[in-house]
């Protein structure tokens, strides 16, 4: 088996798909288009031969890769997402290939001059000599993870080619929505039943995460008066002068464009409305929980601020819990970790532990009792119309997960 060309031409398949989800929806999956995929992979995994094909009415698809030793081992599971950020248009995705990558500003569409420029993204650089896969600019790429999906079922092809790699049983699942929070609020944990799984969703090649940000959300709601500005004096309350209050009450240099590693953050989103009301948004995201729950306090104290400052009742904030760091959940069971640093270094990857700077349904799964790390799955600039992935990088991201799989039988 050509492990290569045969990861390379799904992929290439997978990302003709059209399969933005959209945060506004109430449906599930968000949009149909992820239900189209989610078909298309039920048929491709029964031509396979796989058992327990499961494609649920809420577009979470499951299936199992029979264990080929006599030996019990625990089940281990690897798991990606179906849909593509809708911060980018994903339909009518047209890839392309650059084989042996010499260096260099990539033209990715020369009609209207956009350019993949090295001055904007010097890390382009460190993929000369690779096969490097594009798009023409106009929209993502959508390796964020279809490279996910292509790498788990190019591992499970591998794997039933190559017999005499003996391993136990294995669960793969497909589920939408990951990319607007939703992709693990009904994934079903007790069919998938494994002892633990890794998603298959991470960047740079030998990305291993295990801890990612404690989040939650902060809403101002504004409530100010209007008045005919010619007769304001003494009368008119701005809500959208409060609103810039409380943005000048929350520290600018702890924003995300000021933070990096384990540094937490609180990220303006929006801010909307009129004299008479107003609404501002944040995101807050620290990866230590003690900071975390001080910094969801710190939004109260600046409420109070506000409602001292214009008056009772002006202004009120609903604080939303999001989700939590997984690694409380994973450090009792570190095996896991030590066999995908094993798994990595096997197929010439040096791993890269690092905390994610975001969420991961792995966190959610974990906190379901699924203890869910994340693999690299190479994709580069997620979410944009500059997104590349490596085929050598995905490559070894096969060969990671055909590794594990393999290497369960020796913890």
């Amino acid at each position: 088996m050509d492990v290569k060309d045969y990861m390379l031409q799904r992929f290439l398949k997978y990302v003709t798909f059209d399969t933005e989800s959209c945060d506004e929806a109430s449906v599930v999956p968000t949009t149909e288009g992820q239900f189209v995929f989610a078909r298309y992979l039920e048929q491709e995994l029964k031509e396979m031969g796989l058992c327990d094909v499961v494609l649920d009415e809420k577009g979470y698809l499951y299936a199992t890769l029979p264990a080929n030793c006599s030996k019990e081992l625990p089940v281990v599971g690897f798991i990606a997402h179906l849909d593509t950020s809708p911060d980018m248009s994903g339909k009518n995705v047209t890839p392309r290939v650059i084989e042996k990558y010499a260096g260099g500003d990539i033209l990715l569409n020369a009609k209207e001059n956009i350019v993949l420029r090295t001055e904007d993204f010097p890390e382009v650089e460190e993929y000369k000599g690779h096969d490097l896969i594009v798009t023409d600019g106009n929209t993502l790429l959508g390796a964020d993870d279809k490279a996910g999906v292509a790498e788990i079922v190019s591992a499970i092809a591998y794997l039933q080619a190559h017999p005499e790699i003996e391993h136990g049983k294995i669960r793969i699942a497909f589920n939408p929505d990951e990319e607007i929070g939703r992709g693990a609020h009904n994934f079903n944990v007790p069919l998938f039943g494994c002892d633990w799984a890794y998603t298959v969703d991470g960047s740079c090649e030998g990305e291993l995460e295990f801890e990612n940000f404690n989040a939650g959300s902060a809403s101002f709601s504004i409530q100010g008066r209007n008045v005919h500005p010619g007769y304001a004096k003494g009368k008119m309350l701005n809500a959208l002068r409060v609103a810039t209050a409380i943005v000048e009450a929350v520290p600018a240099a702890e924003s995300p464009e000021c933070t990096s590693g384990y540094e937490g953050f609180y990220h303006l989103m929006s801010i909307n409305g009129g004299v008479d009301h107003a609404e501002v948004s944040y995101i807050i995201r620290d990866h230590d929980r003690e900071i975390f729950e001080k910094r969801m306090a710190f939004m109260r104290k600046v409420e109070a601020l506000m409602n001292e400052k214009y008056g009772t009742g002006v202004v009120t904030l609903e604080l939303k819990e999001q989700y939590r760091n997984m690694r409380e959940q994973v450090e009792p069971k570190m095996h896991i970790i030590e066999l995908a640093k094993s798994a990595m270094v096997k197929a010439g990857v040096v791993p890269q532990i690092k905390p994610i700077r975001g969420g991961t349904d792995g966190a959610q799964l974990s906190f379901m009792g699924l203890p869910c790390p994340n693999l690299f799955a190479g994709g580069i600039n997620f979410h944009s119309r500059y997104e590349f992935v490596s085929v050598q990088v995905m490559e070894k991201a096969v060969m990671t997960i055909v590794n594990i799989a393999s290497g369960v039988k020796d913890i």
